[in-house]
């Protein structure tokens, strides 16, 4: 697998991703982002922003990097960035499919995405993927998978991702929403020939969600590697918008609330990779400042206090506008 890789590094930052969904496109739902990015959202402008944060990422220690069809250019951007560094031979691409970015490059789009986990969507969608990053893809990952989601029983699906994985591409999938844990565990169950077909799970995981946590910590247990996104609640755990508690943790600290909330996140003994959603490379460094976080009993039990019931977490996430 490509994220043995991972297993090889030693920097403090090393698991701890890079993903790319709120800079591969004009509008995206994380709070602040109207002030993080430039008044200019065109396709130069974003370009050059997501190869400073892949600039920055890099000369940091991160070797994960993730995008999706879904995020607007990401993959176009993460490819631009790939041919003019010949030399960076070590970190790991992951990119999803089954979301087609529809909003046409506006922030203002009445739909931004839409979600389709058919066969045929796959199959565009890899040559999508294949034309722009080659045989630099490592991790090929279903985007959001829920319980009642087809790919979880396609069984045509299933062989055409199981051949993919035959000629070594590692086959992953994300989930979101409040039934995480369940798609979860039936994806564990999904098998080619008698052998697990995923080897990757990408889920929400944060100090106000953190329903999966059981689950994550079965697939790991089942040879998984685990990715966690949201790790900030698309900001809501970032200043100014951070809850008492974690701001009160901050303080004491001395490091950023994003850093810390980062940090809860890499304690849990499952986790594999941690994504920094960073827009800025500001952002980016107070993120990786998590690798450094060290908790003590007390703090760790006011901020698990946080947690929020999921149906409530994912209404509000709902909630959230594209700007």
């Amino acid at each position: 697998m490509p994220f043995a890789r991972l297993a090889t590094a030693t920097t403090p930052t090393c698991h701890l991703g890079l993903g790319l969904a709120a800079v591969g496109r004009p509008g995206y739902i994380t709070l602040g982002r109207d002030r993080d990015l430039p008044a200019d959202r065109s396709v130069d402008a974003l370009r050059a922003r997501t190869h400073e944060l892949l600039d920055a990422a890099y000369a940091q220690g991160v070797r994960y990097l993730d995008a999706a069809r879904s995020y607007g250019r990401s993959e176009e951007f993460l490819a631009d960035w790939l041919a003019a560094r010949p030399d960076v031979t070590d970190v790991v691409i992951g990119s999803k499919w089954g979301y087609t970015y529809t909003a046409g490059w506006s922030a203002d789009a009445e739909t931004h995405e839409v979600k389709d986990h058919t066969l045929a969507t796959y199959e565009r969608q890899r040559a999508e993927t294949d034309a722009l990053l080659g045989d630099r893809l490592d991790l090929y990952q279903i985007h959001s998978v829920t319980p009642d989601s087809p790919a979880l029983t396609d069984k045509e699906l299933h062989a055409r991702l199981a051949e993919a994985a035959a000629a070594g591409l590692t086959v992953g999938f994300s989930t979101s929403g409040p039934a995480q844990a369940d798609a979860i565990r039936a994806a564990l169950e999904v098998t080619v020939d008698g052998a697990p077909l995923f080897r990757t799970v990408q889920s929400t995981y944060n100090a106000l969600e953190t329903s999966a946590g059981p689950a994550l910590a079965q697939a790991h247990d089942a040879g998984l590697t685990v990715i966690v996104k949201e790790g900030m609640a698309n900001g809501r755990l970032a200043d100014p918008h951070a809850p008492a508690a974690l701001r009160a943790a901050a303080e004491e600290t001395g490091l950023g609330c994003d850093a810390l909330a980062l940090a809860l996140v890499l304690r849990q003994p499952w986790a594999g990779v941690v994504l920094s959603g960073a827009a800025t490379a500001a952002q980016l460094t107070s993120n990786l400042h998590a690798a450094a976080v060290d908790l003590d009993e007390d703090q760790l039990a006011r901020l698990a206090a946080l947690a929020e019931e999921p149906h409530a977490y994912w209404e509000r996430r709902a909630q959230l506008p594209w700007h």
